[in-house]
C-alpha cells in the first residue's frame, strides 16, 4: 500500500468532472512526468492562429499516448487504485478527450494527402479552432497533474 499525501478536489475537462483523488508517492509521480510531457508539447503550447502544422500537431498529439502507457506501466497498479485513480483518469482524458481530435483530423488530413491538398480556407480554421478548443482543456489537465505531483500555481 502507498503511503497518502493527501486528498485534492479537481474539476477535469473531458467529461470527467469533479473528482476527488486521495494522492499517493506513486500518483504524485506519475502526475510530474504526466505533466513533463504534456506542458511540453503542443498540447501545453499556444500557437498563433495558421502557423505550425497540422500533421506536426496530430503527430505530437498521438505520441502521448505512447508516453502515456510507458509512464503508467512504470507507476504500477498503485496509481490503480480508489475512487478516482489517477491510472484511470489519465487513460480516460486520452480515450475521451485527444482520441476524438486526432480520429477526426487523421482521417480528414490522410485524404487530402492522397489527393496532394492541404487544409485550407474554412477547414483549415476549424481545425485551428478545435485545436484551440482541445488545448483549452488540455491545459486545466495539464494544471491538474501539476496540482497532482505537488507543483504550486504562482500566484
Amino acid at each position: 500500500m502507498a503511503w497518502k499525501l493527501g486528498s485534492l478536489s479537481l474539476n477535469l475537462p473531458f467529461g470527467l468532472g469533479g473528482v476527488t483523488i486521495d494522492v499517493t508517492e506513486a500518483e504524485a509521480s506519475a502526475a510530474w512526468a504526466l505533466y513533463v510531457e504534456y506542458a511540453t508539447r503542443i498540447s501545453g503550447t499556444e500557437l498563433e492562429r495558421g502557423l505550425g502544422s497540422p500533421r506536426e500537431a496530430l503527430s505530437s498529439l498521438y505520441s502521448l499516448f505512447a508516453s502515456t502507457r510507458e509512464i503508467l506501466r512504470e507507476a504500477g497498479p498503485d496509481i490503480a487504485q480508489g475512487v478516482d485513480p489517477l491510472g484511470e483518469l489519465a487513460t480516460r482524458a486520452l480515450n475521451e478527450g485527444v482520441r476524438p481530435f486526432l480520429v477526426r483530423w487523421h482521417t480528414t488530413l490522410s485524404a487530402l494527402e492522397a489527393a496532394e491538398s492541404e487544409l485550407s480556407g474554412d477547414e483549415g480554421a476549424r481545425f485551428d479552432d478545435e485545436l484551440a478548443a482541445l488545448r483549452g482543456d488540455l491545459a486545466v489537465y495539464i494544471q491538474a497533474l501539476g496540482e497532482i505531483a505537488g507543483i504550486r500555481p504562482r500566484a
